[in-house]
């Protein structure tokens, strides 16, 4: 192993482990994504979902190799489907805020932006680590500070992506307040604000940047992945991001929370790793072709993937 590989993943290993509960930072490389079976809906004697008696417990955090709780990227409604019905869409916010609420505790609102609902978290740090570990869940989300945002959209249904949305904030709540030590979670606070300062986390394009499944930045950086990985890209699966063939789940569990762990958000479906493209922030795509190639090398040094991406 040459110094320098040994150096960058010396540096990935601390990072990952400042991230991760202590439960799985021994443990993130032997993790299996195997599921666990859904909680059923539970009702109040009013006859609404009792939000904060549904869960025992959780399935694993797809950040440590778990399965994510989506199969595929659940997205915000569209302008114009919300504005066909209104009326519903209301609805629909108005459930996921009081589930939030009470199955959290923290304070949940509408978004003046059409499409979402607000989280205030505890702080920044809290806020960008749940950014973080709700994407790897396959849920959308983005953040302004300590305030998160979470998708809502007229079509969501009450059993499925109405709680989709619930589980994955109590999930990944539930791990940052009942796993991570205070002291951990102010490191982690600490590690985000450092790793903004080297780079600013590198996010898929927002509603202003749409029309990225034929940007010519999406190919272009499909190339240069190819080109530094053999890593072939996959047919696009949502606006925003750049799917990788991977060949087996476990390289693109490991790359994915590589990436994280270098400022770069990311997720998984299936074999699959999806990486943000965007004009504004990466023009070329070079920083995100920069950053797998980076997590790739680091991947084969450790002996998770093989010089053709393969494992």
């Amino acid at each position: 192993m040459a110094a320098a590989d040994r150096e960058a993943l010396e540096v990935l290993d601390v990072r990952l482990k400042t991230l991760l509960p202590p439960d799985y930072q021994e443990t993130y490389e032997r993790m299996e994504p195997v599921p666990m079976r859904a909680a059923g809906l539970k009702y109040d004697a009013g006859g609404q979902v009792a939000w904060d008696q549904i869960w025992g417990s959780f399935c694993d955090l797809a950040m440590a190799g778990g399965p994510p709780h989506k199969g595929a990227l659940l997205e915000h409604g569209a302008a114009d489907a919300i504005d066909a019905e209104f009326t519903r869409y209301d609805e629909v916010v108005e459930e996921i805020c009081r589930g939030i609420r009470m199955a959290t505790g923290l304070r949940a609102y509408p978004s003046p932006t059409p499409g979402w609902v607000c989280v205030t978290c505890h702080g920044d740090g809290m806020a960008g680590w749940l950014l973080r570990a709700i994407v790897m869940e396959n849920v959308e989300a983005r953040r302004r500070g300590a305030v998160l945002e979470l998708p809502a959209a007229p079509h969501y249904r009450l059993d499925r992506e109405i709680k989709n949305v619930i589980t994955v904030i109590a999930k990944t709540c539930h791990y940052w307040l009942g796993h991570m030590p205070a002291t951990q979670r102010q490191a982690i606070a600490a590690l985000l604000a450092r790793m903004a300062v080297e780079s600013p986390l590198l996010t898929p394009a927002a509603d202003a940047d749409a029309g990225t499944r034929t940007h010519p930045i999406r190919p272009a950086a499909g190339a240069a992945i190819e080109r530094l990985t053999g890593l072939r890209a996959a047919e696009p699966r949502s606006e925003g991001w750049l799917g990788l063939e991977c060949g087996n789940v476990p390289p693109a569990v490991w790359m994915m929370r590589a990436l994280v762990a270098t400022n770069v958000l990311s997720r998984r479906e299936g074999t699959v790793l999806c990486v943000p493209v965007n004009a504004t922030l990466d023009p070329g795509g070079d920083r995100v072709a920069a950053a797998v190639a980076h997590v790739f090398r680091c991947a084969r040094t450790r002996g998770i993937v093989d010089g053709d991406g393969a494992r």
